[in-house]
């Protein structure tokens, strides 16, 4: 799109809700796949291994764009307190069903606004946000959740982010987006086991400021 003669980023909405539009049984669908894959033994915890080390033992660990709860339900595991959040509820259902020591709630990351039973805001120690998330996220809507984020960090709260390239979404609108929330990128890999930073992927660990 072209306006002025500048080109324009295309604007497009929630991917996951477009796909749910075509296709109600795409969250069944998803679930199910990762169900079996976690059945077959295979490795699909690299994510959430990573989140760990860099935790203190019995961390606040918030797992942004939950999905089935397969990184935050692992860290739950390990003693951590954790806190899920995703758009689809059920999604939400069956990572309450999978990993129950969790706290598992469906929320629109873009409307997260998660409070203590005396009403403060609940702060994390760590943000992870794996599985592409960003990439499904509405274009008008992407600074708005890094902002939410940001929200519920601790002034040393690190939030550790992960997505692939070709989606929609480069790395550098990203940065800018995360910068604007005010988030500082501390770190650039190009792997969750810690790579050097690449084209095709990309893991950031940012600070708030």
């Amino acid at each position: 799109m072209t306006i002025g003669g500048a080109a324009q980023p295309e604007r497009r909405g929630n991917l996951w809700t477009e796909a749910l539009e075509r296709n109600p049984e795409h969250s069944k669908n998803y679930a199910d796949r990762w169900r079996r894959i976690e059945a077959s033994g295979q490795d699909v915890y690299g994510e959430a291994r990573l989140i760990d080390a860099m935790a203190e033992r019995g961390a606040r660990i918030l797992d942004a764009g939950c999905g089935t709860g397969r990184v935050g339900g692992w860290l739950a595991q390990r003693g951590h307190t954790v806190v899920g959040v995703d758009l689809d509820p059920y999604l939400i259902e069956v990572a309450q069903e999978d990993h129950p020591d969790a706290d598992w709630q469906a929320v629109d990351l873009g409307q997260m606004d998660l409070r203590q039973p005396y009403g403060d805001r609940i702060r994390f120690d760590l943000v992870v946000m794996a599985g592409n998330v960003m990439t499904f996220v509405a274009s008008d809507e992407r600074r708005l959740v890094l902002e939410r984020i940001a929200d519920h960090m601790d002034p040393d709260s690190r939030f550790v982010c992960g997505f692939g390239a070709g989606r929609g979404y480069s790395f550098d609108e990203f940065f800018a987006d995360a910068d604007a929330a005010g988030l500082t990128l501390d770190l650039r890999l190009g792997t969750w086991d810690l790579k050097p930073a690449a084209d095709d992927f990309l893991v950031a660990v940012f600070s708030r400021r």
